[in-house]
């Protein structure tokens, strides 16, 4: 069930990214940091090795005694963020269809590529082609600009059929459902912590498609209003904790 649900064990540098990335600002001073170690047995000298490798690698700047996210890793928090309040468009029925046009592409720009359409939830329908329905609103990256053209359409075949073809939408509202259940169960401060972290990257993951291409009792909308109601005692908790 564990490996089911992502609830791993947390190493020294996932806690201290969990425990950032749920912090807004994502700003903390490193004693706070070592606090969080210790709910999962992590010795302040292992934590504070990763805080200085998480600095080298460029994951976190440090100033004043004070640990904050780069602007990588922002981003990651603005996505985290948004997958919680999604923004969603009235949806026409059209599709978002993106060609890839540039020849000879280095791998880094096709790796790059690849990670920029997964975060714009776009599915790959064979190589060089990638849609989704149209009914998100974000801003495309640059990289996303260069290699590929944009065009609107639709599916002549049954568009949920296809949704379903792009997606393993039953697998997604497996998981779901049983992290709800999870959130439930979680009783220490440690698993609420490990629970609210794997409930967040499964969001990520999240293709965000309309109604009418959902399959019946999609728990998506429902994942998260559980989270929100669980996130505001959660919070407090941890925030007295990091200040014990």
């Amino acid at each position: 069930m564990a490996n089911t649900l992502g609830l791993r064990p947390l190493t020294a540098r996932s806690v201290v990214l969990s425990t950032l990335l749920g912090t807004h600002p994502p700003r903390l001073p490193a004693r706070r940091l070592v606090r969080a170690g210790e709910l999962f047995g992590i010795a302040e000298g292992t934590i504070r090795v990763a805080l200085s490798r998480m600095v080298a690698a460029g994951d976190l700047v440090q100033r004043d005694g004070a640990y904050a996210l780069t602007e990588r890793l922002l981003d990651r928090q603005a996505r985290q963020d948004e997958s919680r309040a999604p923004r969603t468009l009235p949806w026409d029925g059209s599709w978002e269809i993106a060609v890839i046009v540039t020849d000879r592409r280095p791998a880094t720009d096709r790796a790059a590529l690849r990670q920029a359409m997964a975060r714009l939830r776009l599915a790959e329908l064979r190589e060089g082609t990638w849609l989704r329905p149209a009914n998100l609103a974000r801003r495309r990256p640059a990289i996303v600009e260069r290699q590929c053209t944009f065009l609107k359409g639709g599916p002549e075949q049954d568009a949920a059929s296809l949704a379903g073809v792009l997606w393993d939408l039953p697998a997604w509202a497996a998981t779901a459902r049983a992290l709800r259940t999870a959130l439930d169960k979680a009783e220490t401060l440690a698993e609420q912590f490990t629970v609210s972290a794997a409930v967040l990257r499964h969001l990520l993951g999240d293709p965000l498609l309309p109604e009418e291409l959902l399959p019946r009792d999609w728990p998506g909308q429902d994942l998260r209003a559980h989270y929100e109601r669980f996130e505001s005692g959660f919070e407090r908790l941890l925030a007295e904790h990091l200040l014990s």
